[in-house]
């Protein structure tokens, strides 16, 4: 299986210290490593940035030169999500490599997932087509080409949380979709078997690499007024508290917070295996409604102030 990584930060943040840590997992302490990727929504001010820097690689994250360069090389942004791959589906080619990067409503959406999708062959319909072979940017043209449907304009981050709560358990019947989704303004985060976050703000302690010998006192590169969550399969640190999500959880992060509209999708017993590879993804029996409260949980604090710090 793979293993992701993402960040969302109040502030932006170089995401330095972890992508350190967890590009070892890319061949040197873990055997992931059949590829590696990273997309940057790229910003040095208060507002989230639209544009992406997205760097992906067939090499291993542990050997690649690029990856080499972004240990050391500070780029600033308030979403990030990254990925190593161990291939299941589809051949180690640089187009089967995560992240996967599309446009929809004037904005790029970035998406990278862990596990294995079986019998999933929904129909597309609309703009949204795979370029490589793997079922997980089939997924993620699915869940574009859904959400599109849903909405006739771009929709606030509390609608879009609860029109993904019903798209992901549609996926996620057919096996494994652990994933993380960005459209620049918000995180997402789902889970069927492992994912785990932490949460980082004032005051700031130091932290020791899991992967690495790497110790970094976080108070001498962040101020008050820093917040940032790190979402990842495994934990990357040995001294912090990482929080594991429920299987079937969807979270949201905004401006660095755990948003409110976080919950458990209300997904039904998987069905037995589909026999058509070419039918289209059942529809799932009408569960429970979600409850879903205002996305911003971190309420007046959320106000963007200028960038005073240097975050990692």
């Amino acid at each position: 299986m793979c293993q992701l990584l993402g960040m969302n930060s109040h502030l932006p943040a170089s995401l330095t210290l972890s992508f350190t840590g967890f590009s070892q997992r890319g061949g040197c302490t873990d055997h992931h490593g059949d590829g590696w990727g990273i997309a940057f929504f790229e910003s040095d001010c208060a507002t989230p940035g639209k544009g992406v820097r997205h760097f992906v690689d067939r090499m291993s994250a542990a050997t690649s030169p690029i990856a080499q360069m972004l240990k050391s090389y500070p780029i600033k942004s308030h979403n990030v999500v990254a990925h190593v791959r161990k291939a299941t589906v589809g051949q180690v080619t640089l187009e089967n490599t995560h992240p996967f990067v599309r446009e929809l409503w004037g904005r790029y959406w970035v998406f990278a997932h862990n596990g294995d999708l079986k019998n999933f062959a929904p129909r597309l319909h609309g703009s949204f087509h795979p370029v490589g072979s793997t079922d997980s940017e089939l997924a993620f043209c699915w869940l574009l080409q859904e959400l599109a449907k849903s909405h006739a304009a771009v929709p606030t981050v509390n609608e879009l949380t609860r029109t993904l709560q019903e798209l992901v358990p549609q996926i996620s019947r057919h096996g494994t979709f652990n994933f993380l989704l960005s459209n620049g303004l918000a995180l997402w985060a789902h889970a069927t078997t492992h994912l785990h976050y932490v949460l980082r703000a004032h005051p700031f302690h130091q932290v020791h690499l899991k992967d690495d010998d790497v110790t970094v006192n976080l108070a001498q590169f962040n101020s008050p007024q820093d917040r940032l969550a790190i979402i990842t399969t495994e934990p990357l640190t040995t001294d912090e508290d990482w929080l594991a999500f429920t299987p079937g959880e969807l979270k949201v992060f905004v401006d660095g917070v755990l948003s409110d509209c976080s919950c458990q999708c209300a997904a039904p017993p998987r069905p037995a295996p589909m026999t058509d590879p070419h039918a289209p993804v059942p529809v799932v029996p009408e569960g429970p409604a979600p409850q879903c409260d205002p996305a911003c949980a971190a309420s007046s604090a959320c106000k963007n102030i200028p960038a005073t710090s240097n975050p990692v």
